[in-house]
């Protein structure tokens, strides 16, 4: 088996990775009490770092990094030397583990910004299990929500609230970089500064599109980077089929122009969100910096793609786990603007450490419609139904499928991307010459079929008044439909533009009671399609967030939340959500 690229693990943003602290409560009466756990409590606290830094990475790469307690904790003055330790270090999510019975008010994690877990073990016979009761009742009263671990399932709470506290903290301080503004109406390209600062702790940055063409006129770019990527592009990305009638269609000097563009604006687009330190060697010292941004939308429609290239190329590259630097960390940017999207991609992105695809909720289409229009019975996955997603050609190209685990289609965390798996997805990829229908100024759009066996969380984020943001999760798994059947399904569109078809797992009740009612329920055009079945990590990071939950369809013993939520009901648990996120209000206020 080909062996992954081993790429140097990068920190692109501004501030330093989090780190996990690890503090492990002890009972502090001395004179035998406390000496009798000291090794107990310690070698707990040891076990579960080692645990952690040996199971998780960041999106770039880089293990996760432990800090230890330099004691165990048995009062408040220990407690606060700890709280100055982990400042100091670079903590951003804290768990607390002990063995045995301490004093939960005076040893208890009183940040109130920090996600916070308590693994309660009876190790002793001065049980642990009781000190979890009695500090997570003390969590609550104070209003400062934290995870219970006890008994069933420890290892998969610890690292699922680590990974979703890991989160947390690696958005915290960073930038959204809208370039552009609204996109054709799009709600969610309206960016609302108070969702990113109050629920994620981010700022918004904004720059015209017209910096677009400022920097290409005044060269505001690596030209030695660029010479570099055009090459790669005329040697990777095959031209498709211009679907344009023939009488509009550009010429080959036009479309190689566009070509030139499309990669500058890419270049530019990473610039404007990462920084360049090359551009400081061009005398463009501010330019150099970059806004620090963690992800970011171009708007493009319709005042860019009227007059210039589309941003298809720049959008899916991004998104991609490679491009002419080799293979690497996706870089998350969400079309027309759409911020609601974009921190919907930024959610799985931090979560699983793949790259994430964009695509409009397009269609619904019933095994009856599709009997009718191709004469074909959907089955196995499909039987129910499938939702076509689709959008210009702006999505992911690991989208498509090519990589594998265990011989399996999937979407995988870039240092496990081989040269040949990221070969294969350039190669399933076509770049087609834009509709000139939606796009006046040309532009290339990527074009692929998703390979169907992936299993796959479709969600999104959805704004509304009075309420803030919901979130909904749909898992389920991509579908193979033969060849002839997909070519008619999709010429009812766009064939042009990626394509995946997706079928949700349906449930009977609810908003999944079949794949309709889900396409029914979803609360806009667009949706974010993340690998795998991540809908509880989804869930576990929202309610860090204090962003209830919608509609989802994980089973009932993957939901882990903060002990406090069930205080707010324990039969209906989505409203349970939705009270105990309003009682607590965002995280940051």
């Amino acid at each position: 088996m080909a062996k992954a690229t081993k790429t140097a693990y990068v920190n692109r943003l501004i501030g330093t990775l989090p780190k996990i602290g690890i503090r492990p409560a002890i009972d502090g009466r001395r004179k035998g009490v406390r000496e009798s756990l000291e090794k107990t409590t310690m070698s707990m606290a040891k076990s579960v770092a080692r645990l952690l830094s040996d199971t998780l990475r960041h999106p770039n790469g880089a293990p996760v990094e432990c800090v230890l307690a330099d004691t165990c904790i048995g009062g408040v003055a220990e407690a606060a030397r700890t709280d100055e330790a982990f400042w100091r270090a670079g903590v951003g999510v804290s768990l607390t583990v002990t063995p045995c019975w301490c004093y939960g008010a005076e040893t208890m994690d009183m940040h109130p910004l920090t996600p916070k877990a308590i693994w309660g073990f009876n190790g002793a016979e001065r049980p642990g299990a009781v000190y979890l009761a009695a500090t997570l009742a003390a969590h609550n009263q104070k209003g400062l929500p934290a995870f219970g671990i006890y008994g069933r399932d420890v290892q998969w709470k610890i690292l699922q609230f680590a990974k979703a506290g890991v989160a947390v903290a690696t958005m915290r301080g960073k930038s959204y970089l809208a370039m552009g503004g609204v996109s054709m109406g799009i709600a969610g390209s309206i960016v609302d500064h108070a969702l990113f600062e109050q629920y994620l702790g981010m700022r918004v940055e904004s720059v015209d599109m017209s910096e677009f063409t400022r920097r290409m006129d005044e060269a505001i770019y690596d030209s030695q980077e660029f010479t570099r990527a055009l090459q790669w592009v005329k040697t990777n990305c095959k031209e498709g089929k211009d679907f344009n009638p023939a009488k509009v269609q550009k010429s080959r000097a036009e479309k190689e122009k566009d070509w030139e563009t499309v990669v500058k604006m890419a270049l530019i687009a990473r610039d404007l969100m990462l920084g360049n330190p090359e551009l400081a060697e061009l005398s463009y010292g501010e330019e150099a910096l970059g806004h620090n941004a963690i992800a970011g939308g171009f708007q493009g429609q319709r005042q860019w793609t009227d007059h210039y290239p589309n941003g298809d190329f720049l959008e899916a590259m991004l998104n991609s786990s490679f491009d002419w630097n080799g293979i690497r960390e996706p870089i998350i940017v969400a079309t027309e603007n759409d911020s609601l999207n974009g921190i919907g991609m930024l959610f799985g992105h931090l979560l699983t450490s793949t790259a994430q695809i964009f695509a409009d909720v397009r269609t619904f289409w019933s095994p009856e419609a599709v009997k009718r229009v191709t004469g074909h019975k959907l089955s196995g996955p499909a039987a129910n139904g499938i939702l076509h997603l689709i959008n210009s050609g702006a999505a992911a190209l690991d989208g498509s499928g090519q990589q594998t685990v265990n011989g399996k289609p999937a979407m995988k965390p870039f240092w496990q991307i081989t040269p040949q798996e990221a070969k294969k997805c350039l190669d399933a990829t076509k770049w087609h010459p834009a509709n000139l229908g939606y796009f006046r100024g040309g532009g290339f759009s990527s074009g692929y079929l998703t390979r169907g066996g992936m299993p796959a969380t479709m969600f999104r984020i959805n704004l509304v008044k009075g309420l803030g943001p919901v979130l909904q999760i749909a898992e389920g798994s991509t579908v193979d439909l033969p060849e002839r059947v997909d070519c008619i399904l999709e010429e009812r569109t766009d064939p042009a533009w990626p394509t995946t078809w997706f079928a949700p797992r349906v449930s009977g009740q609810g908003p999944f009671r079949d794949v309709y009612t889900v396409m029914n329920n979803w609360g806009s055009n667009h949706c974010v399609l993340s690998y795998g079945h991540v809908g509880s990590e989804l869930l576990t990071l929202a309610s860090m967030l204090r962003i209830p939950v919608q509609m989802h369809n994980v089973p009932e013993e993957k939901i882990f939340r903060p002990s406090a939520w069930g205080a707010f009901g324990t039969h209906d648990l989505e409203g349970a959500d939705y009270r105990a996120c309003r009682n607590f209000g965002p995280l940051y206020g």
